[in-house]
């Protein structure tokens, strides 16, 4: 199976020209692997200007929780999808840092999944605590899976992102391969309590969180774990597409 790497360049770059200057030497890199399956979720701006297709799939990095209506600035996932996008992301903890709740996140998924999108719902915990974050991430998983149907299990991939280690936060440090690992088997074990056996195997798990070329490896190695969700480093596209060769080989 293709391991899933995903550059999610968040509110980056700033110009169009850098914007194509990334995709095309990504796409480029991509286009002579057959192991990866290379997602870039770029800011909805520059989805018009960045062409799919081949090796490479676009991603939203967030979709609205209605499909239409007196909603100022949202972005619906009828509109993403009509923009070439086949991916989209749920619930990132920035988001929910923003303010969207547990049902909010609900709905963006719903949403996102019953317009055929492959959804990749964010979870993880605020602080590194043994005793707290299993609930946090069980909770998490849910209430964003409550009521939704489990033939979208196909449509969907959880991404274990513990806030703690995100790059973006000052003393962001990678959490280690070991952790995802046993984190991968604890959201199987939740995905099974609502959506059954099957589901919980074949649903994706991906480890995001200070992902780099130097770290990569590690958890793409992890048995169990299908890829990897990359901020910063994913807008180097040197060290980006060092990520994917990494991946290839596995």
């Amino acid at each position: 199976m293709k391991k899933i790497i995903i550059a999610n360049w968040k509110m980056n770059p700033p110009s169009p020209k850098e914007a194509q200057a990334i995709f095309a030497k990504v796409k480029g890199r991509a286009a002579r692997l057959s192991g990866v399956e290379t997602v870039i979720a770029p800011p909805f701006v520059f989805l018009p200007i960045l062409k799919s297709g081949g090796k490479i799939k676009l991603a939203a990095q967030d979709v609205a929780k209605d499909d239409g209506g007196p909603w100022t600035g949202e972005v619906s996932a009828r509109m993403v999808k009509g923009l070439g996008a086949s991916y989209a992301i749920i619930g990132h903890s920035e988001r929910r840092e923003l303010g969207e709740g547990d049902e909010v996140v609900r709905e963006k998924l719903y949403q996102s999944l019953s317009r055929g999108i492959k959804s990749v719902l964010c979870v993880g915990e605020k602080e590194k605590s043994q005793e707290v974050f299993p609930h946090i991430v069980r909770d998490e998983i849910k209430k964003a899976l409550r009521g939704i149907p489990k033939y979208f299990a196909s449509k969907t991939i959880i991404a274990y992102e513990p806030v703690w280690a995100i790059s973006s936060h000052s003393k962001g440090k990678a959490d280690t391969p070991q952790n995802f690992f046993e984190m991968s088997i604890f959201i199987r074990r939740t995905v099974l309590d609502v959506w059954g056996k099957l589901a919980a195997l074949r649903l994706p798990i991906i480890y995001g969180g200070s992902v780099n070329a130097k770290n990569a490896r590690g958890f793409l190695e992890v048995d169990g774990g299908a890829g990897v969700l990359v901020g910063k480093a994913s807008l180097d596209a040197r060290e980006f597409n060092k990520i994917l060769e990494i991946a290839n080989t596995i």
